[in-house]
């Protein structure tokens, strides 16, 4: 069965997600060494993944920066890969190789995990990932923790279930302190 694994780039240590137009946001991408993720490991992750979901307003951010900014390391993997997108108001999407998901989230999730090889990146929003959460579907998260308090931003674990026990696989610190964090949902 695919593990679904939630990727949460952009943390800060305060526990906010860079919001557009924070200062924080002006760290993590005006910042050519926080912008662009050198760890090939992180590219054979989102490479060998079977699929990539997301909920709506994800899906509406990346979609056109990805379809356009072919010089970010993300574009080839995103643009060729499998994604849903999760939505009861979207109709269609236009990005290739996109399906809609209207049905059943765990239903649909479900459907995705049986059989093969691979695994499916969660890329958000946070309305998304809380859903995913509350229905406890979620098997592992990847954050990418930035060494900075952003005191502005929306935080991701408000309003998830009162009790998320997580087990840290692995902690990698880069040179720039941006530190990954695996964590694995205690089961």
């Amino acid at each position: 069965m695919r593990k679904l694994i939630a990727t949460v780039f952009n943390y800060s240590l305060d526990g906010l997600l860079a919001e557009e137009g924070t200062d924080f946001w002006k760290f993590c991408f005006d910042q050519p060494e926080n912008s662009v993720p050198a760890d090939p490991a992180q590219l054979d992750f989102l490479r060998s993944a079977f699929a990539h979901i997301m909920g709506r307003t994800a899906y509406e951010g990346i979609a056109p920066a990805m379809t356009t900014a072919t010089d970010h390391p993300f574009s080839p993997i995103l643009n060729a890969g499998r994604k849903v997108v999760f939505s009861r108001t979207l109709k269609s999407a236009d990005w290739a190789n996109t399906t809609v998901a209207a049905g059943d989230t765990a239903d649909v999730i479900d459907g995705l995990r049986q059989g093969g090889d691979g695994h499916i990146v969660v890329w958000g929003g946070v309305r998304f990932w809380r859903s995913l959460m509350e229905l406890d579907l979620i098997d592992e998260f990847r954050f990418s923790l930035f060494p900075y308090i952003a005191g502005e931003g929306t935080r991701l674990f408000d309003g998830v279930p009162r009790s998320y026990r997580l087990d840290l696989i692995s902690s990698t610190a880069s040179p720039n302190g941006i530190v990954g964090l695996r964590y694995r949902r205690h089961r």
